[in-house]
């Protein structure tokens, strides 16, 4: 069985290059592929290979003090979701190019998946917004959800300026680590009430399945979408 595993850390990290080189030569000995960035603020991640072997790359990860409590969204498929394996050093492991919101300093309040179907379900006054490229977004996504037709991420802060402040804003994205970024800019340009997914759609997904949510969830591998039992498009 091939398993998939996908995660973040925002952490300060140096020694970028021997970093890179010791995860590279540890994914090359199991087999894996996919990808990795390393960038002076955290490690992000998403690879595939045999289950054993994602589990003992798990493992070995976890004794670098740095990345022992990491958490991974796991999917499993019957063939490898990548073609190669690339660990990448990078400004950002995500860019936003906004120095301000800034995740190594602080975190914005997040709601649980069972919070947030618990919140749809009652029809809380909310604006859920989605952080996600446009092309993303035609997948699927939460109903009534915003769409910012972002072409990339470096869009946001100028797409977000037509979200008002008079109603709280739940953020949600693939995985969760876009909005760990656009909240902070948005709490930072005085919007007062500003939450994130924890764990994205694909958290969301694993916890409560896809109530009030429509379609499937896009994917940056082979796989292309997925859907609520997270099984491949």
């Amino acid at each position: 069985m091939i398993l998939n595993i996908a995660g973040y850390k925002f952490i300060a990290l140096d020694h970028l290059n021997d970093l890179r080189v010791q995860l590279l030569e540890h994914c090359h000995q199991l087999q894996l592929k996919g990808t990795i960035l390393l960038s002076v603020e955290g490690i992000n991640l998403n690879l595939s290979g045999d289950s054993a072997h994602i589990q003992l790359f798990k493992s070995e990860l976890a004794k670098d003090k740095r990345f022992a409590d990491m958490r991974f969204h796991e999917a499993s498929s019957p063939d490898f979701t990548f073609k190669r394996l690339k660990v990448k050093i990078k400004k950002e492991i995500i860019t936003l190019r906004q120095p301000e919101a800034n995740p190594l300093g602080t975190r914005a309040p997040i709601v649980t998946p069972a919070e947030l179907k618990q919140w749809l379900d009652e029809n809380r006054a909310l604006t859920l917004l989605d952080t996600r490229n446009d092309y993303e977004v035609e997948y699927g996504s939460f109903n009534h959800a915003v769409n910012l037709h972002l072409s990339d991420f470096s869009e946001f802060p100028h797409a977000v300026a037509s979200i008002h402040p008079d109603k709280p804003v739940v953020m949600f994205c693939t995985g969760g680590i876009r909005c760990e970024k656009a909240a902070l800019y948005m709490l930072n340009q005085g919007h007062k009430n500003v939450y994130q997914l924890n764990g994205g759609i694909l958290g969301y997904f694993a916890q409560v399945g896809d109530a009030h949510y429509q379609g499937k969830c896009f994917v940056f591998d082979e796989r292309v979408a997925i859907d609520a039992p997270l099984n491949a498009k």
